[in-house]
């Protein structure tokens, strides 16, 4: 009762300062600059908070992290490379000439600015159309983050924790536009700093230290072997004759995959399911008395993809270090160049020194969320299987084996309970930042890249913030739909592929509007066109189903998960990230088609470019 109490007590603090600095917000937003990029005055501290916090959401924390409890600690190359493209480059490189050239240009949100660049209300609009479309499905993932979280630590119906904490972050979001999300992203990324701080404390603390807890993962494979071993004679006799000892892991999951078909059967169903598979019921028994097999055979499914240990990288060339290195490290580690929400970042600040001294505090902050909560995901596994949390691995500790449930899981049991309940404020505040910045981002697709700037090319800006607001209620209803019809263990996924299908169709334009003036509005509108429609089609068609989301149509059409189900080449494609090979095309068709057609006037480029040499920020 105390611990409810007490959390009771922070939350109604929270929402408080959350509520006071949203309506700080709306007080500050006088003009439609204001509303849209914070007037252009974000200390840089506010603004290096706000990106990180907008970056780093439940999708990072409670699906990557998940993640990592199935790839192991490999997943750690994401930090790196967050670190290095994601604020270093990104704020150094890109931040410097998209603040300069956004300013120039009057330009106050992604696609507004490559359809300035470009002079194309057709860029602006287009780009808007891809954003509003798909950001939802990234923003679901982050709420289905935070709501599962709630519903498995206060057992909360699943669809209230949705609709509440929807509601909650759209209320601020449409009040005080992005000076309001600013100011609760500074708050919420302090919050989140000291929860993840304290996570891995205690993480460690629960496995015996940091030597400890790594020896303690690293033996886990051995462990599962080890238990395979001792119920081995248990197998052999319940197995027929003809299967060979080497074979027998083999068949014993094939049975043990059939028998989860019978959850969903009748007695009927079940009988028949029985008599045709007579070592069915002898398997049952053997995993009923002994559930620790379940580690051998979670480690043999995975071995399968190339698995060779939490502490270890995948065997080269397999499914699974495709997966990790071109979805997971690359997809994300990339696809943040091109991320809308947080390339309106650098047009906040007034100067390029206070973007400088932004960087180090994105990294420390980036560093803290992100390599916290992958190291707790890989170590989660050496604490599950202990016996006395159960004795097994992680991704079989969880129900049904959905990985988004692992990090929930992991925290309520391993960490005191206090900090168990107060640790939702750290996932809260994770999830309102990301969500107040996606339901901005798309409510901007619609006010002004459609109804001011973009095809309808309406003049004046006098009905701007009012369509931004109903855009930002249209993104909260199809993201909160999104909640209830998305399969479970789909937000790595789900963020991948947003990721991936943004810089695909982005960040060739993107470079070229900021760094070559031979980049043509032609180009552009090619590459860009290219990008997606090649990325969207190769996550339907080719890439194999992640959670069940993408290769929907070719399930659907053709009846079959991918249309190169064999290696092409020695390369298993079909594990291959659509940004591979969607990115590419896209650079190609931006040089090709830039090179044959005419650039834009001199008076134009002079215009655009004007404002990004040193003699113009001077």
């Amino acid at each position: 009762m105390n611990s409810v109490m007490t959390l009771s007590i922070v939350a109604i603090l929270y929402l408080c300062a959350v509520g006071y600095l949203g309506f700080r917000g709306y007080k500050a937003t006088q003009t439609t600059a204001d509303y849209l990029v914070a007037g252009r005055k974000a200390h840089p501290v506010v603004m290096a908070l706000s990106y990180g916090a907008t970056f780093i959401s439940t999708s990072a924390i409670v699906g990557f992290g998940g993640a990592a409890a199935v790839f192991g600690m490999g997943v750690l190359w994401l930090t790196v490379l967050n670190i290095f493209v994601g604020i270093f480059i990104a704020f150094v490189v890109f931040g410097k000439r998209t603040r300069r050239m956004g300013v120039h240009l009057q330009a106050h949100t992604f696609p507004e600015l490559l359809g300035r660049r470009f002079n194309s209300r057709f860029i602006q609009a287009s780009c808007g159309l891809i954003i509003l479309i798909f950001m939802p499905l990234y923003a679901s993932a982050v709420l289905i983050g935070i709501a599962r979280y709630i519903e498995s630590t206060f057992t909360v119906d699943f669809a209230v924790a949705v609709t509440v904490s929807s509601i909650v972050v759209a209320a601020y979001v449409i009040a005080g536009g992005l000076k309001g999300v600013m100011y609760t992203d500074a708050l919420q990324g302090g919050i989140m700093f000291v929860g993840m701080i304290v996570l891995i404390f205690y993480t460690y603390a629960q496995l015996g230290g940091v030597v400890d807890a790594h020896k303690k993962l690293d033996a886990v494979p051995e462990l599962a072997a080890s238990q395979w071993e001792a119920v081995f004679p248990e197998v052999r006799a319940a197995a027929p004759e003809d299967v060979a000892d080497d074979a027998l892991l083999g068949w014993f999951a094939g049975i043990a995959e059939e028998l989860k078909k019978t959850a969903t059967m009748d007695d009927t169903q079940k009988a028949a399911f029985f008599e045709s598979l007579a070592s069915a019921k002898a398997v049952g028994a053997i995993l009923k008395a002994h559930p620790e097999l379940a580690n051998q055979l979670v480690v043999a499914k995975l071995s399968k993809g190339g698995f060779q240990g939490w502490t270890r990288m995948p065997k080269k060339g397999s499914p699974m270090l495709y997966t990790l290195i071109t979805s997971i490290i690359m997809g994300v580690g990339l696809g943040v160049l091109a991320q809308p929400q947080l390339a309106v970042r650098f047009m906040t600040v007034k100067s390029d020194q206070e973007l400088h001294r932004a960087v180090l505090v994105g990294s420390v902050f980036i560093l803290s969320m992100t390599g916290v909560a992958f190291t707790a995901g890989a170590l989660s596994n050496a604490w599950f299987v202990m016996p006395e949390h159960g004795g097994k691995v992680a991704v079989a500790s969880v129900p049904g084996g959905n990985i988004d449930s692992i990090i929930p899981a992991f925290i309520n049991g391993a960490l005191p309970k206090w900090f168990g309940l107060l640790f939702m404020l750290t996932l809260l505040s994770a999830a309102m930042s990301t969500l107040s910045s996606q339901f901005h981002t798309m409510g901007t697709a619609i006010g002004r890249d459609f109804f001011e700037k973009g095809l309808l090319g309406t003049k004046g800006g006098g009905g701007t913030v009012l369509i931004t607001r109903l855009g930002i209620v249209l993104g909260l209803v199809a993201t909160v739909v999104l909640c209830f019809v998305l399969p479970e263990g789909i937000i790595a996924a789900a963020t991948a592929i947003f990721f991936g299908l943004c810089a695909a169709a982005f960040l060739p334009a993107y470079m070229g509007a900021l760094f070559w003036k031979g980049m043509t509005k032609a180009g552009a509108i090619a590459s860009v066109c290219a990008g997606f429609f090649f990325g969207f089609f190769w996550i339907m068609f080719i890439q194999m189903p992640k959670a069940t989301l993408p290769a929907l149509l070719s399930n659907y059409l053709l009846g079959k998960p991918t249309l190169l189900p064999e290696p092409v080449f020695g390369i298993h494609w079909n594990w291959v990230e659509a940004l591979f090979v969607a990115l590419p095309l896209s650079a190609v068709v931006a040089v090709v088609v830039s090179l044959m057609t005419k650039r834009e006037s001199d008076d134009h480029l002079a215009l655009c470019f004007g404002g990004i040499g040193r003699k113009a920020e001077k």
